[in-house]
């Protein structure tokens, strides 16, 4: 799945790259977090972002990742999913310790009517997923994680326009999917915000918002 014409065309300049890379080798790091979704969406206010991905704008609160994540695990068997949601310049950025910021309608719903969506997802089960939408449309979703060894694959893993020529390697597959949002979007994650009291929302399910319809997991 490709876009006729690409945001981010143009290969990263090498050197800016590798400093990128670095910036976000904390997101490698094994004591940070077990799973998350980064989100950068342009082109939509909070209070729109927040509705697309199924919480309510009037009934945030402030908390920092930690204690979001604190709360979900309370929740152990039932789902409590938390987001938080920060603006930065012309983008709002979206903070989870889940994945709704995976599922390709989300992207959708958050991209739709000219917006642009960009997500970075790892969890626990080391899966790992980036995910990009443009105007309502996703056009590219794929595992980072296998593409260190897509020369060796035979067929070789899709990989989307914007992505083309960007390596992957397993022990810095967060620094570098993250390298590629920011190139792509323009926006960087501050890890700051992760220990910063974020407007944050309880979100519907992602069983509750979808039901049992596949439509919202096919890109």
């Amino acid at each position: 799945m490709t876009r006729d014409v690409p945001r981010a065309a143009q290969r990263p300049d090498p050197a800016k790259w590798q400093e990128a890379v670095a910036r976000y080798a904390w997101a490698d790091a094994d004591e940070w977090a077990l799973t998350f979704t980064f989100s950068v969406i342009a082109g939509k206010t909070e209070d729109e972002v927040i509705r697309a991905f199924g919480g309510d704008p009037g009934a945030s609160r402030l908390m920092t990742w930690d204690e979001a994540a604190d709360e979900q695990a309370h929740h152990l068997y039932e789902d409590h999913p938390l987001l938080g949601v920060v603006t930065a310049g012309r983008h709002v950025i979206a903070l989870e310790p889940g994945y709704h910021g995976c599922v390709p309608e989300i992207a959708r719903r958050a991209s739709a009517d000219g917006g642009e969506f960009f997500s970075v997802h790892a969890d626990v089960n080391a899966r790992y997923e980036v995910t990009h939408a443009l105007n309502g449309r996703v056009d590219g979703a794929f595992d980072p994680f296998v593409l260190e060894d897509a020369a060796w694959m035979d067929p070789k893993p899709d990989v989307p326009v914007w992505a083309e020529g960007i390596e992957f390697h397993m022990e810095t597959v967060c620094a570098e999917s993250l390298a590629l949002m920011e190139h792509t979007m323009g926006a960087s994650i501050d890890p700051a915000w992760l220990t910063t009291p974020l407007r944050t929302v309880l979100l519907t399910p992602v069983s509750e918002l979808f039901g049992r319809s596949d439509a919202a997991w096919l890109p």
